[in-house]
């Protein structure tokens, strides 16, 4: 992993560290991202600019944008919904941040 594999890659390699251990896991280019698919459905999926697009409950909506949470859009316009939101890369440096926002998409 190099600097110039980009944001993109070096978050869907420290995602790929973090989702070792799940049995049932698949990667599949969309979005003009890395999804990462966990028993059949998408849990999580790094961004082009490092930021993560997460799969989450929509009843904890409200709560994840004020832990630093974005509503997820498709496009500038176009939300996905309550059950998508997108945390942006500054804020997924620690490990332990990374892992906790990758869990919550996985147990969806």
């Amino acid at each position: 992993m190099t600097a110039a594999d980009g944001p993109r890659e070096a978050l869907a390699h420290r995602i790929r560290a973090i989702l070792n251990s799940q049995q049932d896991v698949r990667e599949i280019r969309m979005f003009g991202g890395v999804c990462f698919m966990v028993d059949g459905r998408m849990a999580v999926a790094a961004g082009r600019d490092g930021g993560l697009l997460v799969r989450t409950d929509p009843s904890r909506y409200d709560d994840l944008l004020t832990r630093g949470a974005e509503p997820a859009t498709m496009s500038r316009t176009r939300p996905m919904g309550r059950g998508w939101i997108t945390v942006p890369g500054p804020r997924l440096e620690g490990e332990e941040e990374l892992a906790w926002w990758v869990s919550l998409g996985v147990g969806t």
